[in-house]
């Protein structure tokens, strides 16, 4: 059995993205990938509470156990329901991309 598994932690902000390639040992959780990256440091505006983390593009639980190679992403809070902004683009009348195509 190997002494660690390699990870990567990245997270997107508004100005800029970070990715950090770590070295856990096997049985690591989400949250301690999140907490070893720092990011909780270098960005104060995450907030485990409100974002969510997933792996590979899936949201999961904090204490979801990692894999080797696994991909940890920290998503940032949706500024406008999607959906919402469909309806207002549909009431004013302007084209979606699936009238475009």
């Amino acid at each position: 059995m190997a002494d660690s598994i390699a990870v990567e932690v990245v997270y997107a902000g508004p100005e800029r993205q970070e990715l950090v390639g770590l070295q856990l040992p096997p049985g690591s959780t989400l949250l301690q990938a999140v907490l070893a990256s720092g990011f909780m440091q270098k960005f104060p505006e995450i907030d485990l509470r409100q974002n969510k983390v997933g792996i590979f593009g899936r949201i999961g639980k904090i204490d979801t156990p990692l894999r080797e190679h696994d991909r940890v992403e920290i998503y940032r809070p949706l500024i406008a329901d999607p959906k919402e902004v469909r309806r207002q683009r549909a009431a004013l009348g302007k084209p979606t991309k699936s009238d475009i195509a």
